[in-house]
């Protein structure tokens, strides 16, 4: 395989877990506020980043590659708001996309059709990702304000159940 997609994979590994790391730290910031429905919400984004980063080894396993984790950045944001962390979190869901499609890239430009199909799962994945976090936004800036559209908003978010991952190796 590629060397330089090889290390774009493994970067992906622990950017996934970066970005675990970072809705755990927005999960803790609703819990704070007693927002227990944005803070499950997050919990299980979190849970998802962290399977997405087990895909991305298991791919790379498969494949014979060696995995080296690194350390994961702890998360430097500050949140001053209910609106603070999602709007970091589609700032963030962006920034996956653009990783995501920068290895595909170089798959592609390495004639590597093994992890470009791979990569379509994750593709349409930060397609829904990007539409979820940016629709919390536009909600929150719709409904979140006045505190019974938030509480709404908040039970809403409490209905949400983790659901595994469909992609298949």
């Amino acid at each position: 395989m590629n060397p330089k997609v090889v290390e774009l994979l493994n970067d992906q590994i622990n950017k996934e877990l970066y970005s675990a790391y970072l809705y755990l730290d927005i999960a803790n910031y609703y819990d704070e506020m007693d927002l227990d429905g944005y803070s499950n919400y997050y919990m299980i984004q979190a849970q998802e980043e962290r399977d997405h980063a087990l895909l991305f080894m298991k791919y790379m396993q498969s494949n014979g590659l060696k995995v080296t984790l690194e350390a994961i950045a702890k998360p430097d944001k500050v949140f001053d708001s209910v609106l603070a962390p999602l709007e970091v979190a589609a700032e963030h869901e962006r920034y996956v996309t653009a990783l995501i499609n920068a290895i595909y890239h170089e798959a592609h430009e390495a004639k590597d059709y093994r992890t470009m199909k791979f990569l379509d799962w994750f593709v349409d994945e930060q397609m829904e990702e990007e539409d979820n976090a940016d629709s919390m936004v536009n909600r929150y800036k719709l409904f979140g304000q006045d505190p019974r559209g938030l509480y709404l908003l908040d039970q809403e978010y409490a209905a949400r159940v983790y659901t595994a991952p469909s992609l298949v190796l």
